[in-house]
């Protein structure tokens, strides 16, 4: 896998404690890098980094990724030869609470990586991940590709906006002739299971089923492009890969790239709810709240960029991605425990990779 790219390689992993990054975590470990993990404590109970037991597999560090002399001294210390920042404030609608929190979470925190890695004086490879909804959304029926114009109608998606300026000028003012080299990864609506963070549909649809409670959906019409959380991450591992390459192509591949999902899986949040119930029964009903917050009503992501220069697709399509993910979440409600947790989980980044050597993926032909 990844052409072994990171067998016995540093990897320095912030966010770690959160859903995409346990999953992140858990693979890297898998591929026998020696990860050094920089996150808060789980922000939910129960979280998937704890039932992972990851913290004894890791070098496990709780800090704030808005505090710079933390920040520098954990990436001296650990000499990357990989960095994966995905450490963030993620929810759109505890944005509108918490909207100074999330910019200096989210701008000041990514600049403080940035500030950390010019200190480096050896060759790294930089994955900087924001998210989707860094575009200025216009409800355009295409995906938005790369050159697109940035925005946000909210303090998390315009946070994230931020945070891809900032990533682009450093770029071009301090990494041009650096040993380090930095790409931004964009990704969607990702799904999985080990999430448990409140409004989500998925972790929301779970907890009521668990309960055998109804499933409240405050917007069932809204287009999400939905994707399995081991798509966007087999992207940015291969983006890392690629990036720490000595080619001339490589210089292209420190730029910003779209991972993100087939058109097919662009699917509405009734159908999602719809696809659950087909793997653990029950039902759902329209609660749609007229004073609620703004949240785009549709979204796309292109990825021909990641396609040409990296050779990456999307493995799962959306009934898969909905299998995995319920399928996930049953097994942990009927065998708790971190044996089994563990077990589900690998069983699920190898039957991932399965599929994508039978697809031809580069990544997982190497």
């Amino acid at each position: 896998m990844f052409a072994e790219t990171f067998r016995k390689k540093t990897v320095w992993l912030s966010g770690h404690t959160g859903f995409k990054g346990a999953w992140l975590a858990q693979w890297l470990l898998e591929l026998g890098a020696n990860v050094h993990g920089f996150a808060l404590e789980p922000a939910t109970k129960p979280a998937l980094f704890s039932q992972l037991g990851l913290a004894k597999h890791l070098h496990h560090q709780i800090a704030d990724v808005r505090d710079a002399g933390a920040v520098a001294k954990s990436i001296r210390t650990a000499q990357p030869d990989f960095v994966f920042h995905l450490a963030a404030q993620p929810l759109v609608r505890l944005s509108y609470e918490q909207p100074v929190a999330t910019y200096t979470t989210n701008v000041m925190g990514t600049i403080q990586v940035m500030e950390a890695l010019r200190g480096l004086k050896k060759p790294c490879a930089a994955v900087l991940v924001t998210t989707d909804k860094c575009y200025e959304n216009r409800e355009w029926l295409y995906g938005y590709r790369e050159e697109d114009p940035l925005g946000g109608h909210d303090p998390y998606s315009s946070s994230k906006a931020a945070a891809e300026i900032a990533i682009a000028a450093w770029r071009r003012s301090f990494f041009q002739n650096h040993p380090v080299k930095i790409a931004s990864a964009r990704a969607g609506n990702v799904i999985g299971g080990g999430d448990w963070a409140k409004d989500r549909i998925v972790p929301d649809c779970i907890r009521a089923l668990q309960k055998k409670q109804v499933i409240t959906v405050r917007n069932p019409n809204s287009t999400r492009p939905w994707q399995h959380v081991l798509d966007p991450l087999s992207g940015y591992l291969w983006l890392a890969a690629k990036l720490a390459e000595s080619s001339t192509s490589s210089a292209q591949r420190a730029s910003a790239f779209n991972f993100g999902p087939s058109h097919e899986s662009s699917r509405s949040v009734g159908e999602l709810a719809d696809e659950v119930l087909k793997h653990w029964p029950g039902r759902w009903e329209n609660k749609a709240d007229a004073g609620a917050v703004h949240e785009a009503r549709l979204l796309q992501l292109a990825t021909d960029k990641a396609h040409a220069l990296l050779g990456w697709s999307p493995v799962w399509d959306f009934s898969k991605a909905i299998k995995y993910t319920v399928e996930w979440y049953r097994q942990e409600h009927e065998h708790p425990g971190k044996t089994a947790v563990n077990k589900m989980t690998s069983a699920q980044i190898s039957d991932y990779c399965a599929a994508a050597r039978k697809l031809k993926m580069p990544w997982a032909l190497t």
